[in-house]
């Protein structure tokens, strides 16, 4: 594989003493009868929402914190005058060394280590968990490692960069019986459970269009646009990885990588996981999909080094005549229109044409939402438990896909045909290698 600063000394001391440490048996060979249902868990990617999720995490009794892992030991955002908090290994051990020193459990806890090769975090058998928070260029392959070592995984969306990682994955997981959650928190919020109860219990009637709405790109750099020498304390060259190795600019890394297609995939790819997700679960298609997807009047920005989309739409054609716009042109949210109604949903908010479906007294149908108490306890509980979370990989690589056929689609400048019950490109040969083409530089691979 590429190479990484960690030498093979160190990593063989390192490894030395995680065993030698008091060991966690994993949590998904013991199930509720783990002692005392703890949960050995390392977190992957601390930049702003790495550090977020970690904290919640650990504000829960069951998970004891072994590591974190980063390839910048320090960075930071400044917009405007205002700073952001410090992130990287070195912030995010002391955020767990922070966090322990609160719970009541801290005289027995061992300790956090601070890696900057994922693989070495990894490998440590008292780990049963890991979060992965790293740009979306990476979930695919940290993601394919952690399963092949036995582990659960919660994993920001979008699940993966690249369509056929998606495909690989969800497949994985399910041989390996893991339990997997992706990070479109949307599902376990009582509003969108709302939403979602109200169109598959048939109260607006027959589902006939639905509309997401997502947000705008960015039409000008965000922050430095010169390429000058990466960071000291940032290992550039293992930060990209698998993908290519762009000039270093401040406007095309921390947060606004999104915006390239190297590493992100734009508004696009950065919100399908949330807004069409919810899309789908009204419309029962949690594995299954479109029958066709196109994209429409795509807009780029002036600045060159962005190029993913700024403005766009994303039309599919789905089973029993139904059509789904995904559209930065819409208001955000998704709404769903039916025969008799029409109900649409957003952060925070719901509106229907009728507004006494929203009563708290009405009652939608015998159909039930899936019913978390929060998006990270819901894992938590189903490691232990051994249950399907609420936002699998399966349902996430299938939410996710339309973005995935738009793409292909703009590149050859027709619509995609798509056959969802095997989850391949139909009538062009061409646009289904470009679909599962894995183009990873040097070394690094998806398989085993």
């Amino acid at each position: 594989m590429n190479p990484s600063a960690t030498s093979r000394r160190r990593f063989l001391g390192q490894a030395a003493a995680a065993v030698a440490a008091p060991m966690i048996l994993p949590s998904g060979l013991l199930g509720q009868n783990a002692p005392s249902k703890r949960i050995g868990m390392g977190f992957i990617g601390m930049g702003n929402r790495g550090m977020g999720v970690m904290e919640a995490f650990l504000n829960h009794p069951e998970v004891q914190g072994v590591a974190v892992c980063d390839v910048d030991d320090l960075h930071f955002r400044v917009q405007g005058e205002k700073k952001s908090r410090d992130y990287g290994r070195g912030p995010a051990k002391l955020a767990m060394e922070a966090a322990h020193a609160k719970r009541s459990d801290s005289g027995s806890w061992k300790g956090c280590t601070a890696y900057e090769d994922f693989r070495e975090l990894i490998a440590r058998d008292d780990i049963d968990a890991v979060m992965i928070a790293t740009p979306d260029h990476w979930h695919g392959i940290l993601c394919m490692e952690a399963l092949r070592a036995g582990k659960d995984i919660y994993c920001e969306k979008p699940v993966t960069h690249k369509y056929a990682e998606g495909h690989a994955i969800h497949r994985e997981v399910a041989k390996r019986k893991a339990v997997f959650q992706v990070g479109s928190q949307q599902r376990s919020e009582k509003v969108f459970q709302q939403a979602v109860e109200l169109v598959r219990n048939g109260v607006i009637g027959k589902v006939t269009n639905v509309e997401v709405g997502l947000p705008t790109g960015h039409n000008q750099p965000e922050g430095d646009a010169t390429v000058k020498a990466p960071p000291s304390d940032l290992n550039y060259d293992f930060w990209c990885g698998p993908a290519e190795l762009l000039p270093y600019r401040e406007a095309c890394h921390h947060w606004s990588w999104r915006w390239t297609k190297t590493y992100g995939g734009g508004q696009l790819m950065d919100w399908i996981g949330h807004h069409n997700d919810i899309a789908h679960w009204g419309l029962d298609m949690d594995k299954s999909g479109p029958v066709s997807v196109e994209a429409k009047n795509w807009v780029f920005p002036e600045t060159e080094i962005y190029d993913a989309p700024m403005s766009y739409d994303v039309v599919s054609q789905y089973e029993g005549g139904i059509e789904v716009v995904m559209s930065s042109r819409l208001v955000m949210g998704t709404k769903w229109i039916g025969e008799n109604g029409w109900i649409h949903v957003t952060r925070g908010k719901i509106e229907a044409s009728n507004p006494a479906w929203l009563e708290p007294a009405f009652a939608a149908g015998e159909w039930k939402a899936y019913q978390t108490p929060g998006h990270q306890r819901n894992f938590i509980d189903c490691v232990l438990s051994r249950e399907d979370t609420i936002a699998n990989a399966e349902t996430a690589h299938r939410s996710i896909t339309p973005g995935h056929l738009a793409f292909i689609s703009h590149a050859i400048g027709a619509p995609v045909k798509w056959d969802p019950k095997t989850e391949t490109i139909v009538g062009n040969d061409d646009a289904r290698k470009q679909l599962m083409a894995l183009p990873y530089r040097g070394d690094w691979k998806l398989g085993a």
